[in-house]
């Protein structure tokens, strides 16, 4: 993937940024972050498959590269294969955190039509509440759902909240959100599909 703006001859090379980045120079780190960020983010974004992590991760990199530029060596690597190397070893190491909190948990609710999506084309919002105040059988799975998870799964498809709004309107963090969101999605799930466990085809295989 490329990177930011060209860079010309007349250009300071990386390392040299780098290093005026240890003086603490702002401007550097601006002209780095110019070159970088679109390649940085395109490999958060491949380990993470998630654009806002990507986003974090983004901003987590260039703020370690502030703090830390000083144990860059340049006899060991160019300032490109430091950043790329960076920026996977964290990635990695997030990815990990994400699978240990159940992020990435699969969500199958192919055929659940009892749950449409309110922002489909045609339906509203008040169609969609109607339907499930309407359903014994849902209303009963929603109340085995905690009150965050039914908080969650209602904004955002009830009212098609973002995950972000979400966060804002419960005053809780984004992580929370997204894990109130596939918790209670796969609490459902296993509810009306007992017999499928997630990550599984029909077959029961991985």
């Amino acid at each position: 993937m490329a990177t930011g703006s060209p860079i010309t001859e007349t250009d300071p090379s990386d390392e040299v940024l780098l290093a005026q980045i240890c003086k603490g120079s702002r401007e550097s780190l601006g002209i780095l972050f110019g070159r970088y960020a679109r390649l940085v983010r395109g490999v958060a974004f491949r380990i993470l498959r998630d654009r806002c992590e990507a986003d974090d991760l983004l901003q987590e990199v260039f703020l370690f590269i502030n703090r830390t530029s000083d144990v860059f060596d340049n006899t060991k690597s160019s300032a490109r294969s430091w950043i790329v190397q960076m920026t996977y070893h964290r990635a990695i190491d997030r990815r990990r955190h994400l699978q240990s909190r159940h992020f990435y948990t699969q969500v199958d609710l192919d055929g659940a039509t009892e749950i449409p999506d309110p922002r489909s084309e045609g339906l509203g919002a008040k169609t969609f509440a109607g339907g499930l105040a309407g359903n014994p059988t849902i209303q009963g799975l929603l109340d085995t759902l905690t009150q965050d998870q039914r908080n969650t799964l209602s904004l955002h498809f009830y009212e098609g909240y973002t995950f972000a709004e979400i966060a804002v309107k419960l005053d809780q963090s984004l992580g929370n959100i997204r894990n109130h969101y596939y918790r209670g999605l796969e609490k459902l799930r296993k509810q009306m599909f007992p017999g499928k466990s997630p990550g599984r085809d029909g077959h029961g295989r991985k």
